[in-house]
């Protein structure tokens, strides 16, 4: 475990030797933070609450949408295109044979990309959204830490989903494609456009029943209090359910590309 809470701090500060890119990132999460509470605003005013929000529940949606949208790479990013690359040169046929686990490796460093990332893109949008506009934060510190728990399956689960489209380009000629369905359906079925609790009838059952809503719907409501007790506990369940299930997925791809490997490598 060392090794990977290394790799992890490593991930950390990759992503943190990027400070105009982050800069640059942090400026268009607020711009798209003021552009969507504005159009929020005006939604609520004539559909007061709206998907079970009022109107400051909703200007916290949005803005907590702005902290995670690279924390949880709604929109791609991170490791998958560095695999997709390693995967076509054929240079992952060496990580195969290192005595490390492939997918910890990269599962390690993704978490520190999305430590990184909270903080760094997260918390500076989220401040000046809290200063022009009244959004609903909680007062409770147990609050705070059950969303950051959230926050952190939400994360795996990403990542879980992104590591099976990457492990897709041993079998396509190029992973771009695979990507790019995954970033659609990431940024509308995540609640990242709306929330998933505006969709109606089977259509908002199915959203709230995939895995993407574990990235922004899950930890927003958790943070807005939506999620207590038992919710609570079934909210964490259901994220940490996906994220069980796509990892077991991911290594049972890995496992079958990895003896593809080896036949071809023999």
């Amino acid at each position: 475990m060392r090794l990977y809470a290394v790799v992890a701090a490593g991930g950390f500060r990759r992503y943190a030797t990027y400070r105009i890119a982050t800069a640059a990132g942090v400026f268009t999460n607020t711009v798209f933070g003021f552009i969507l509470a504005y159009t929020y605003m005006a939604l609520w005013d004539e559909r007061p609450q709206l998907g079970g929000y009022d109107m400051s529940q909703a200007l916290t949606y949005v803005w907590l949408g702005q902290a995670l949208l690279a924390t949880c790479a709604m929109m791609g990013g991170g490791f998958e295109d560095e695999l997709m690359e390693r995967i076509r040169t054929g240079d992952v046929a060496i990580d195969l044979y290192r005595p490390i686990d492939l997918q910890m490796w990269w599962l390690a460093g993704d978490l520190g990309r999305a430590a990184y990332q909270l903080l760094a893109r997260g918390i500076a949008p989220m401040v000046l959204g809290a200063l022009a506009f009244p959004l609903a934060l909680p007062t409770s510190p147990g609050i705070w830490l059950a969303y950051l728990v959230s926050v952190t399956l939400g994360v795996v689960v990403s990542f879980a989903v992104r590591y099976l489209v990457a492990l897709s380009a041993f079998w396509l000629m190029d992973g771009a494609g695979a990507s790019q369905m995954a970033f659609l359906a990431g940024l509308f079925f995540s609640g990242m456009l709306l929330p998933l609790t505006l969709f109606p009838g089977l259509l908002g059952e199915v959203a709230r029943a995939l895995p993407w809503s574990a990235l922004l719907q899950v930890p927003a409501d958790v943070f807005l209090g939506k999620h207590t007790g038992w919710g609570l506990v079934e909210a964490f369940a259901f994220q940490g359910g996906w994220a069980l299930a796509l990892l077991l997925a991911g290594r049972l791809v890995q496992s079958v590309a990895t003896r593809r490997v080896v036949v071809q490598g023999g």
